[in-house]
């Protein structure tokens, strides 16, 4: 049995792991080479083109929900409005050119057409009624004070942005989804070994029953973009319905309860509820217009070339890639102590606990701000313990200020 889970689990990721590493190749060259400062710039407006600039920025980005909220709050505070940034929170974690790169390998071409074209919509719906909303509650609750420090700091030579790509790329995105790439696989392995085969065909009779089944475990649910990938296509094995599939794919990765919290705090319950909304009845329609009004045999071919996939010897191409992909989320995760701060004035240090980091964009986000209080040397976060050690005679009520202003909470 064990042997079973380990071969499943094998031939998975090798159907994921070459259009994973493009896709973080191409996510490396986005962060590199394309300034931050274009966001901000074109997303002022309540108006329907900066809701759609928002959410063409944020289709490709390979951001995860958690870590597209520092970034979607910085651009609100440097000048973005609710609609555009709505409009990028909606987007953004829904897909991204790593996803619909592992999309495409593992649920086939329609899938991979049709999950950044929901993205869209349901993008620039959720946009649009926040321009409107925003209109009418132009006091609706939510701090609009400038956050300084928050956009990256690009490298300008050209050796130093190839270098960058990689090190964003192939580093600081993959510790961002690893985990949730990770998990992904092992339980779309385990589905596929434990599940019995007529588990889920009963519920595939019903899909309007199984996309809101699909909802309520997608909502506390909290995965990746690529990371729900493997589990879509393991519940689609057991006899999920395509449509119930997208409705995983589109509100696991987005809508969950970190999210909704941090939109409420910094952007007001309004926001947090179109936001909520906007996904959820997007997906459901979705759902229903590829069930009801797609031909089944689109999504047929990439079930079962799993199957089929399943039963050959690996391939030596994609072997090397997932051992490359390995290789590097190993690399990713080695912790890593900060040796200023262990050589640093034991009395000037401060250690701040912070709830709400989950991934490294997170962590770049604290690190970048906390660095900007007067008087603060310089900034450690470790990830895993959820804390910020900061070095330097520094006003600790100021930093605490901030530190909620981005989007966390001190505790």
């Amino acid at each position: 049995m064990n042997m079973d889970i380990l071969n499943t689990l094998l031939h998975i990721l090798n159907e994921m792991s070459p259009y994973i590493l493009l896709g973080l190749l191409i996510a490396g060259i986005l962060h590199a080479f394309v300034p931050a400062s274009l966001m901000n710039r074109h997303l002022s407006g309540n108006n329907f083109s900066s809701v759609f600039k928002a959410a063409m920025i944020g289709i490709p980005l390979p951001l995860c929900s958690c870590g597209v909220l520092p970034t979607a709050v910085a651009m609100h505070r440097g000048g973005a409005s609710k609609a555009s940034t709505t409009s990028f929170l909606i987007a953004t974690p829904q897909t991204g050119v790593d996803s619909i790169a592992a999309t495409y390998s593992l649920l086939g071409p329609a899938f991979a057409i049709i999950r950044p074209v929901a993205a869209l919509v349901t993008a620039l719906g959720g946009g649009w009624l926040m321009g409107k909303d925003e209109k009418k509650n132009s006091s609706e609750a939510g701090t609009s004070c400038a956050v300084t420090g928050v956009d990256d700091e690009k490298p300008t030579t050209f050796a130093a942005k190839v270098k960058d790509t990689f090190v964003y790329g192939f580093y600081t995105l993959l510790k961002s989804i690893g985990k949730w790439l990770v998990a992904g696989l092992v339980i779309a392995a385990l589905i596929t070994i434990f599940v019995p085969e007529d588990f889920l065909i009963a519920l595939g009779e019903h899909p309007f029953i199984a996309m809101l089944a699909m909802l309520v475990i997608s909502v506390p649910m909290y995965v990746c973009a690529t990371g729900s990938i493997p589990i879509a296509m393991s519940l689609m094995l057991k006899g999920l319905s395509p449509g119930a599939a997208l409705v995983l794919l589109m509100a696991g990765p987005a809508a969950n309860f970190a999210s909704m919290a941090v939109i409420s705090r910094t952007m007001g319950k309004r926001t947090a509820a179109l936001y909520v909304t906007s996904i959820s009845v997007g997906a459901i329609l979705f759902g229903l217009m590829i069930d009801y009004l797609l031909p089944r045999t689109l999504f047929i071919p990439a079930i079962d070339s799993i199957k089929e996939a399943c039963h050959h010897e690996l391939p030596l191409f994609s072997t090397i890639c997932s051992a490359i992909l390995l290789i590097l989320l190993v690399i990713a995760f080695i912790p890593k102590r900060n040796s200023k701060l262990v050589a640093a004035d034991e009395d000037n240090i401060t250690v701040y606990r912070i709830k709400g980091m989950t991934c490294p964009h997170c962590q770049n986000s604290v690190e970048r701000n906390l660095s900007t209080v007067p008087g603060v040397e310089n900034v450690y976060v470790d990830l895993s313990k959820g804390t910020a050690t900061v070095s330097g005679n520094h006003d600790h009520d100021a930093a605490r200020s901030l530190i909620r202003e981005i989007g966390f909470e001190p505790v």
